[in-house]
Formats: C-alpha cells, structure tokens, sequence
C-alpha cells in the first residue's frame, strides 16, 4: 500500500476528475472506465508523466473490448483535456499518457 502522500494525490486526481466531467456532455461511461484504467497505470508508475502503456493493457483493465472503442475515446479524452497521449504507432513500442490536471 502507498504512503499517504501518494493515497492523498490518487485522491485528488479522481476528485478533480469527476468534478471536471460533472458538467461535460462529451465523457460517457466508457470514458470514465478509460480514465480509471489510465489513472491506474499512472499511480503504478508512482503518480509520475508521462506513463508508459500498451493498448491491450489498458484495454483490459478498463474492460474495453472494441479496438474503435479504445480508440475513440482516448482520443475524446485527450481532445477534452484530460490526457495527452502520444501513440507509438510501432507494436514493439509503448506509447505514452501524460495525465493533466484538470
């Protein structure tokens, strides 16, 4: 389990999340679940940009099925704000997420 700094970052990077997408007609659920597996990985990655991942990975974790799916919405995510994500475009190459502060 994390120290309380860390408890206490992953608190307010969801905190702010959700107060960020109250209002935000473009976030849907799978969105949210997108955001929570990439959050995940973040805090895996000790609460440290950019977070390197791999689309079957996060795909599993936010239980996403559908590649147009995953696709779409990291895109929204990123056009909307939340995330700046650079993909590899290379299979042997992880790309990578930077979490912003919303």
């Amino acid at each position: 389990m994390g120290n309380n700094n860390e408890t206490m970052a992953q608190i307010k990077e969801l905190t702010s999340f959700f107060s960020a997408i109250r209002e935000d007609s473009r976030i849907g659920p799978t969105h949210i679940c997108l955001y929570m597996a990439l959050l995940q990985f973040y805090n895996l990655n000790r609460f440290q940009n950019p977070v390197e991942i791999t689309k079957a990975a996060v795909m599993k974790v936010a239980k996403i099925s559908g590649l147009a799916t995953y696709h779409k919405c990291i895109k929204d995510l990123a056009d909307s704000g939340y995330i700046q994500y650079r993909p590899s475009y290379n299979p042997s190459i992880s790309s990578q997420v930077t979490m912003l502060k919303v």
